[in-house]
């Protein structure tokens, strides 16, 4: 009787640690997703080959501008282009030549070096959303961002399991000043969680000083032997390269950190409205500043980036998720195949104010059409909202569910011995079923994608539990996770050195807000 009781106890012991286990917050991530299913390619032998004709055709006789930049025009003279004023024009091949040194794939470390990734190859990483001025939740609504929120952010992409990246600017803070900011952004996303991270872009000094905060962090040694930052550089679609991001670029280029060189296009209004015409100016501008940043440091990692969205003819606003930018991104990911870089494109993309039917939609065609077209870095894969004009909480935490879909997508079809399941036909045979097989059973708990936000339970179960939509589940979600946020640790000596960095970047300038 006794030992009858004490089974019974350590039963029920054993249903209340599965039940705390289920409900527990685990701190996991998913490793870089590694694509075992083909790409989608919309363009063929001669329509690439056209567009690549046309592209350097841009480059030798178009040009691009260097606006700003006396030291970038006197380097191309020196690569051998033909500078007239500020304008640059690249012989034919002088493009491609220089972009041979860039590598195909390279490591982004991170400080924990279990988290670090690779970007490249068959490979797709995803970072979450980048820019946003405004944040948006169910309890405060739409409003100006704050560094309070951009915490939670960088909190919730620690926590997210499918998300790889912390990425850069998650929202704007807008309550410190525009010169200060950066040195916060990224002491939340070193200090606040162990994987990779972005640097700043809005001045070249904003990008020495994550320069000199990566060497705090890693050592200055590791940093000029190895890639620890990836940071944005946008062109200014039509065929401009700025001193500002240009400057960056250098700043990075000349450290050995990775930067996207990323045309910024809204097709109709940067670039032309056909697809052959928008992927014509997108290969000539990326190959114009991958070639660059090659002048600088051969060898600096890049990566072919392409934001490309629709526009809406009646409003001028971008449209997101519709067929024309998909071929867009498919094509470009063939463009960037061909050149041998890394890609960067797509996202959680949407135009919708709120996380509804709209943003579901469209969100849901960018991402698969980010999976579908090799991309290898995703940036704005969660988050995103308004045309990139918000970063939404709950929809941070739909998207990076969601993500999760984007790795099983990712597996392709098994078909060993066990995907084969002759064991569990013989063993179940006509009019039975495979709840109970021994296949099943030693199956079930990875057979299928497991979503931790959406509700699949009876319609009366529901009900009862408040009859909650996606955006309340998310909501609480969103609350639960940074309830539940648990620092990852770091060496006292190396955040203190951090924390005396920033105070006195800091008190070495006044305030300023533009």
């Amino acid at each position: 009787m006794a030992e009858a009781n004490t089974r019974r106890r350590a039963r029920g012991g054993g249903g209340a640690a599965r039940r705390a286990e289920r409900t527990a917050v685990k701190i996991e991530t998913a490793k870089y997703i590694e694509r075992n299913i083909p790409n989608f390619e919309v363009l063929n032998e001669e329509a690439l080959e056209i567009i690549e004709t046309n592209a350097e055709t841009v480059l030798a006789e178009i040009g691009v501008n260097f606006v700003d930049n006396p030291a970038a025009l006197e380097r191309w003279k020196d690569a051998g282009a033909d500078v007239d004023g500020e304008r640059v024009r690249l012989p034919r091949g002088l493009a491609r030549e220089l972009i041979k040194t860039a590598p195909s794939e390279f490591t982004q470390h991170a400080r924990n070096p279990e988290k670090s990734v690779v970007i490249g190859g068959r490979n797709m990483v995803l970072a979450p959303v980048y820019g946003p001025p405004f944040v948006r939740d169910a309890q405060g609504g739409r409003r100006y961002a704050t560094m309070d929120d951009f915490n939670k952010f960088v909190k919730l992409a620690y926590m997210s399991k499918w998300l790889h990246h912390s990425g850069g600017t998650v929202c704007e803070p807008t309550d410190i000043p525009v010169n200060k900011r950066h040195l916060d952004m990224l002491m939340a996303h070193m200090t606040l969680s162990d994987k990779p991270f972005m640097g700043s872009v809005t001045d070249p000094s904003r990008a020495q000083d994550s320069i000199e905060m990566c060497e705090i962090l890693f050592g200055k040694e590791f940093v000029q032997n190895n890639t620890v930052m990836t940071s944005l550089t946008n062109i200014n679609s039509p065929m401009t390269f700025d001193d500002v991001m240009m400057g960056s670029l250098e700043v990075y280029a000349a450290n050995n950190q990775a930067c996207i060189i990323s045309p910024f296009i809204v097709g109709g209004a940067m670039a032309p409205v056909s697809v052959a015409g928008t992927l014509t100016q997108v290969l000539a501008e990326v190959m114009a500043g991958v070639a660059y940043s090659q002048i600088i440091r051969p060898g600096a990692p890049a990566i072919f980036g392409a934001f490309v969205s629709s526009i809406d003819m009646n409003s001028g606003a971008p449209t997101f998720g519709t067929p024309e930018a998909s071929h867009v991104t498919y094509g470009a990911g063939q463009l960037a195949r061909r050149l041998g870089l890394p890609y960067r494109s797509a996202g959680s993309f949407c135009g919708s104010k709120l996380p509804d039917a709209q943003a579901a939609y469209e969100t849901a065609n960018s991402l698969n059409m980010g999976l579908m077209s090799g991309v290898n870095f995703m940036l704005h894969s969660c988050g995103w909202l308004e045309g990139g004009l918000v970063a939404d909480f709950e929809k941070f935490v739909m998207d990076a569910d969601q993500l999760g879909v984007l790795h099983g997508l990712a597996k392709g079809v098994a078909y060993d011995e066990n995907a084969q399941a002759m064991d569990a036909i013989r063993e179940v045979g006509p009019g039975g079923h495979y709840l109970g097989c021994a296949h099943t059973q030693a199956n079930f708990k990875e057979a299928f994608w497991k979503t931790d936000l959406l509700d699949y339970k009876p319609f009366e179960t529901w009900e009862e539990e408040g009859a909650r939509d996606t955006r309340t589940l998310a909501s609480a979600r969103v609350e639960h996770l940074l309830a539940n946020y648990q620092q990852p640790q770091l060496d006292p000596d190396v955040k203190a050195a951090l924390d005396a960095y920033v105070a006195e970047k800091k008190a070495s300038m006044p305030d300023a807000f533009t």
